[in-house]
């Protein structure tokens, strides 16, 4: 990476951070990492999709498994799991391969489809890079969830693409001041493999009635 490049950050911590910023910032600024259940599922799910001179042909269809891209527009680089292309009237041209191709993202996750957005973030920000390396306009992606067995097929909306840029720029700017987020502490924090490092409930002020009930006991 150039002198110029030494601001980009990983794609993959749009996720973290939409999640929640005190984590990303554990991660990307302090360098923090442990692991729990979770992240072991997956790390052995992604072992598939993480190949990358793995290329699938399948009648129309190429499969490409752990494909760099990166988006200067965002100063954003990393890894898509899977970039499926598609032969089609239009497209882009592929070396080796005849006719036009379209390309669409597809992100593993090992759980199931979450209420947030943060998975869809991350594969918001996978095919604006995707975009601007191919100079095209994507409208859809897609999201395999592991515990389901079934892809979400995900619309790249102006909104959605709204709250992507926003979540980026809200990175660059803690990543710039190098001030890790205060914790805020929530029964997700129960889950997350850092919640030994980040020690959340630290934080967390008592209530009247809690203060006066632990007053008491003493």
């Amino acid at each position: 990476m150039s002198p110029l490049e030494q601001d980009y950050l990983a794609l993959s911590g749009i996720q973290h951070f939409a999640f929640c910023p005190r984590q990303w910032a554990l991660i990307h600024l302090e360098q923090q990492w442990e692991e729990n259940i979770f992240t072991y599922k997956g790390k052995e799910f992604h072992q598939k999709a993480n190949q990358p001179f793995v290329v699938e042909k399948r009648r129309n269809k190429i499969v490409s498994r752990a494909v760099p891209i990166v988006s200067h527009r965002l100063k954003l680089y990393g890894i898509a799991d899977v970039v499926e292309f598609v032969k089609r009237d239009k497209g882009i041209t592929l070396d080796g391969r005849s006719g036009l191709w379209w390309p669409t993202p597809v992100e593993y996750k090992v759980g199931k489809p979450k209420v947030d957005n943060w998975d869809k973030l991350q594969l918001c920000a996978q095919a604006v890079c995707l975009e601007e390396m191919f100079n095209l306009t994507l409208t859809e992606g897609q999201i395999y969830y592991g515990k389901t067995r079934r892809r979400l097929d995900v619309l790249l909306d102006a909104e959605l693409r709204r709250q992507m840029k926003q979540t980026a720029s809200e990175m660059h700017k803690v990543f710039m001041h190098k001030t890790t987020p205060k914790a805020e502490y929530s029964s997700m924090c129960d889950r997350c493999s850092l919640v030994r490092v980040c020690l959340p409930k630290m934080f967390v002020r008592p209530t009247v009635k809690e203060y006066l009930l632990e007053a008491l006991e003493e």
